[in-house]
């Protein structure tokens, strides 16, 4: 799936490109057209336009990687289907998606031309499965495969720079790797047309986090502080802050909240900041969030 240098790499030639026949027509174009579109190329030994089209076909085909196939179709060979097709002179070219002929045209074209029409073939598809990337990155950083969902993510990036999605989950697999550093970076150097996304934005309050819990105190000694004077407000926001570290973030969102509760003000609202980088850091449908929002709206419009 991905080449050396990191980026979505094309599937082998002979899988993009093959010759078919009346026997294979349906399982190479129409059942194959179900899940990529299909070009088809109808050419003859003896037709010059075709020894042109051909080739630079089959390197706009290449170029794509993947996103469609090409089928080639000797009309000497295969009158039936050129004859079911309507095809009366060639070269012609048809594209299928679906099992049905979606676009097509005659005669050679220059490069630029098929370029373009590759490009409207494959955007029929959607986005040539970096969907699927995508899900298998983030399966891979849930179940602590760190390296491989960053390579993946990179690959996805390599095709598609301003993908939000894969740019966060980049991000976040340096956050993994404990590579601070290398994410605080990558965030910094975001494209201007996402630089405000959401998953960005949770990329930066997880970093935010983990910075923090770097200088956190002892857990069991910030507790006794607190139930000793439970108006030490620094020490409340400083055992949050160390129980999200430790991963209990339910209880380090209750003590943020009691600290609200008790002082809304406190050292410039920081408790409702604390509360939002964590709200920020998680999705936003999580159980957690959902109550912590729940919980401050009441105290807020009280």
């Amino acid at each position: 799936m991905f080449g050396t240098d990191g980026t979505l790499a094309a599937p082998p030639q002979a899988a993009l490109i093959k010759d078919t026949t009346e026997a294979t027509f349906m399982a190479d174009v129409i059942e194959a057209s179900r899940e990529v579109p299909v070009i088809v190329d109808f050419w003859a030994p003896w037709c010059g336009p075709c020894k042109t089209l051909g080739p630079a076909l089959e390197a706009a085909v290449t170029a794509a990687k993947g996103r469609v196939r090409m089928v080639k179709i000797n009309v000497d060979e295969n009158q039936m289907i050129a004859g079911q097709l309507r095809v009366q002179s060639i070269p012609t070219v048809y594209a299928f998606w679906q099992g049905q002929p979606v676009d097509g045209f005659q005669g050679a074209q220059p490069a630029s031309e098929l370029t373009k029409f590759i490009d409207r073939i494959a955007a029929l598809a959607g986005d040539g499965g970096l969907a699927e990337a995508i899900e298998a990155a983030e399966a891979m950083l849930a179940e602590g495969a760190a390296a491989d969902a960053a390579e993946t993510f990179a690959a996805i990036l390599g095709e598609e720079p301003e993908n939000a999605i894969a740019y966060g989950g980049l991000a976040r697999a340096h956050l993994a790797l404990g590579e601070l550093d290398q994410a605080e970076a990558l965030l910094a150097a975001a494209p201007a047309k996402i630089t405000g996304a959401k998953e960005l934005e949770a990329a930066r309050a997880q970093l935010e986090l983990i910075r923090q819990a770097a200088n956190a105190g002892p857990e069991a000694d910030l507790r006794a502080a607190v139930e000793a004077d439970p108006g030490n407000h620094q020490a409340r926001f400083d055992l949050a802050v160390a129980l999200n570290a430790a991963g209990k973030v339910d209880e380090a969102m209750d003590q943020l909240l009691d600290l609200f509760r008790r002082d809304r003000e406190w050292n410039d609202g920081a408790a409702r900041a604390q509360l939002f980088t964590i709200f920020d850091a998680l999705k936003p449908q999580d159980p957690i969030v959902l109550r912590g929002r729940r919980k401050l709206s009441s105290m807020i419009f009280a």
